[in-house]
């Protein structure tokens, strides 16, 4: 495949998997579909929005840059112009990975911290956090917590769609750091005829 069009390939990747970052994020901020939880009611996960932005925004500029990368650009055509979109997306993934990362990280934590909510003592906690066995693989331990409801599934859903998101944007972006270095050093293998066709 050229470097052109794996460039477009893998940046239209990230821009779906960055949106829905952003997506599973925001439904973290509302438990169960519902908005009347205050945010202290909430694990702290969320609020480091680690799918917002670092697999969210982070990815999507990175993802922009990638797919200019394969089509027309500032740089202009011609062998020069392409090598200086290239060697922009290789920055720009290698920005990208850090943000996958950051999502990575938070969502992993959130996942094993499990999810902040109320007991049946009427106590906000998180009482998954200090468990000996994981609270993952033994789904009764999940009737501990009350409010909000279905809590518990609504975190573990939604952050693992995040940890997943996260380890394929991580991924992505190291493929465009290697194709981007090709690109950068041996140029794009497709005619001047299908470039000049291309709208980003």
């Amino acid at each position: 495949m050229c470097t052109g069009k794996c460039s477009r390939l893998v940046g239209l990747s990230l821009l779906a998997m960055g949106l829905a970052c952003i997506v599973a994020n925001v439904l973290l901020m509302f438990p169960n579909a519902e908005t009347g939880w205050e945010a202290s009611r909430i694990t702290l996960q969320v609020w480091l929005l680690g799918g917002l932005l670092g697999g969210g925004l982070m990815v999507l500029c990175t993802g922009c840059s990638v797919v200019r990368a394969g089509g027309k650009g500032c740089c202009g055509y011609g062998c020069c112009g392409n090598r200086c979109r290239m060697l922009h997306s290789v920055f720009c993934s290698v920005f990208g990975a850090l943000g996958g990362l950051y999502c990575l990280s938070v969502s992993s934590s959130g996942l094993a911290n499990g999810p902040w909510c109320q007991t049946a003592d009427g106590e906000w906690t998180a009482p998954f956090k200090d468990l000996s066995e994981s609270y993952l693989n033994n789904r009764t331990l999940w009737e501990q917590c009350v409010n909000p409801p279905n809590v518990v599934l609504w975190n573990v859903v939604l952050f693992s769609i995040l940890l997943v998101l996260g380890a394929l944007e991580v991924v992505l972006c190291g493929i465009q750091v290697v194709n981007g270095l090709l690109g950068t050093v041996c140029g794009d293998c497709r005619k001047a005829a299908d470039r000049g066709g291309e709208g980003l």
